[in-house]
């Protein structure tokens, strides 16, 4: 419902809230993300050079145990830093995921061993894992519901443009600088200098984490400066609201219980195969590639594409959700997923494997972010950060799972075209664990009239915040 209350400075505050601006939480997430996007694949990008690195001694076996370590971290943070923003708040866990990845990513530049990077990259990756379930929590909750897709597709864009400027910053550090790859680590960590400020002074916390805080005279203040819609019993705005005794669980506890189990479990293994796929292409793609003889300039140039499609695919697949729900839309990404995979196993011409590889690119990434879509608008504001930790961090799982089975297959000489192939059935199974989710958000317009049972895998307008 719209809060135009008056609140009286200073009334029931637990803290003074930040009211500086209106344009800021959306451009401060993204930026927050795309050194998200840097950081988690500059050691991809750096690890040509480090290999290469004598002094080092790091052969591609011990890139790989690091390139995990990172991963493994990342599945923990993402785990453990969802459920710290529903205790703790989303502003500050955030600044905080971004302060301690960036300022270890920095350190890293200085490593002398295999093992100090090693222990370094586990340690960025709890903060890389927590910055995105955390991000997406905030430009969720300050769209709304009815563009609660848009607003995670959107800001995800920012993760793979940081990938596109690693990659271009990578050629860059080994043509001009003394190692290349330690000059990469210093600049990941650089930016921080500047947005951690602004973060700090523009970014509000969310008032959808103000009231289910119970912090309410905050939560109205920050939701009439900032023109967000908030509701004050917001589980009404979900389908088979739960009893009491099932409404006061939290966490883990609330997400595995009856009204969510289903939603939680699926929405696990949709997550793991979505990560499955873009960690697995974007490691094996360019050697599936060569594989299929095309050359190594064509094969790295394919790696670029299926991310510049990834980018036009992330803003449609967000209206798309936005209009028949992240759930029917996940449905048709991950199919969509699966036919253009089997079809790469086709040869074209070069124009025409090209053009495939960048629709691929749509559907492949997109179909990931609209799970992330799906957990951020069909779970109540105190376990929102939980639904999105836990749905990234099991599909960390999918992100160590997806290289080893794409590198299975190059060792074994069988990447093309059984890897096309083996990756179509991860994008089928993704979309056949989406069907068993159901959208549990419901339209309190048509239930306030008619106080109708659960309106499932409707258009979601409502005109509640979430």
């Amino acid at each position: 419902m719209s809060t135009s209350t008056t609140v009286r400075p200073g009334a029931g505050i637990h803290r003074p809230p930040v009211l500086r601006g209106r344009a800021w939480v959306a451009p401060l997430c993204w930026f927050a993300v795309l050194l998200d996007g840097f950081d988690a694949v500059v050691l991809g990008a750096i690890m040509p050079m480090i290999t290469s690195d004598a002094s080092m001694g790091i052969d591609n076996g011990t890139g790989t145990v690091i390139a995990t370590a990172g991963l493994v971290g990342m599945m923990i943070g993402a785990l453990g830093m969802g459920w710290l923003t529903d205790k703790f708040g989303r502003r500050r866990l955030l600044i905080g995921a971004v302060i301690a990845f960036s300022a270890l990513t920095f350190v890293t530049g200085f490593a002398q061993d295999a093992t100090t990077i090693g222990v370094l990259r586990f340690l960025a990756g709890l903060g890389l894992g927590g910055c995105l379930p955390t991000g997406i929590s905030m430009v969720t909750e300050f769209a709304g519901a009815k563009k609660g897709s848009n607003a995670t597709t959107l800001m995800m864009t920012g993760y793979h443009v940081g990938a596109v400027i690693t990659a271009l910053l990578a050629l860059w550090a080994a043509a001009n600088t003394v190692s290349g790859w330690r000059e990469m680590f210093f600049i990941g960590g650089l930016p921080a200098l500047v947005l951690v400020p602004l973060m700090w002074r523009y970014l509000p916390e969310s008032p959808d984490f103000l009231l289910s805080q119970g912090r309410t005279a905050e939560a109205r203040l920050v939701a009439e400066h900032y023109g967000v819609e908030i509701d004050e019993e917001p589980e009404r705005a979900f389908a088979d609201t739960p009893g009491r005794a099932e409404a006061e669980r939290t966490g883990a506890a609330l997400l595995l219980s009856a009204t969510y189990r289903r939603n939680t479990v699926f929405m696990w293994l949709a997550s793991f195969m979505g990560l499955l796929l873009v960690y697995g292409l974007n490691t094996w793609l360019p050697q599936i590639m060569r594989a299929a003889d095309y050359d190594l300039g064509n094969s790295l140039g394919f790696l670029v594409v299926l991310n510049a499609g990834a980018v036009i695919g992330l803003v449609i697949a967000g209206k798309v959700g936005d209009a028949i729900t992240p759930r029917n839309a996940a449905i048709l990404w991950f199919i969509g997923s699966a036919i253009l995979l089997a079809a790469l196993a086709i040869k074209l011409p070069l124009l025409g494997i090209y053009v495939m590889i960048f629709i691929t690119g749509c559907f492949v990434f997109s179909a990931q972010n609209l799970v992330y879509a799906f957990a951020a608008t069909n779970y109540p504001p105190k376990v929102r950060g939980t639904a999105l930790g836990m749905a990234a961090g099991v599909g960390r799982l999918g992100a160590i799972s997806g290289p080893i089975m794409g590198g299975t297959m190059v060792a074994a000489g069988i990447a093309y075209p059984w890897g096309f192939f083996g990756f179509a059935i991860a994008g089928a199974l993704g979309g056949l664990a989406v069907t068993g989710m159901r959208t549990l958000r419901r339209d309190q317009r048509k239930d306030q009239k008619h106080d109708a049972g659960p309106v499932a895998d409707q258009p979601q307008r409502t005109t509640a915040g979430v």
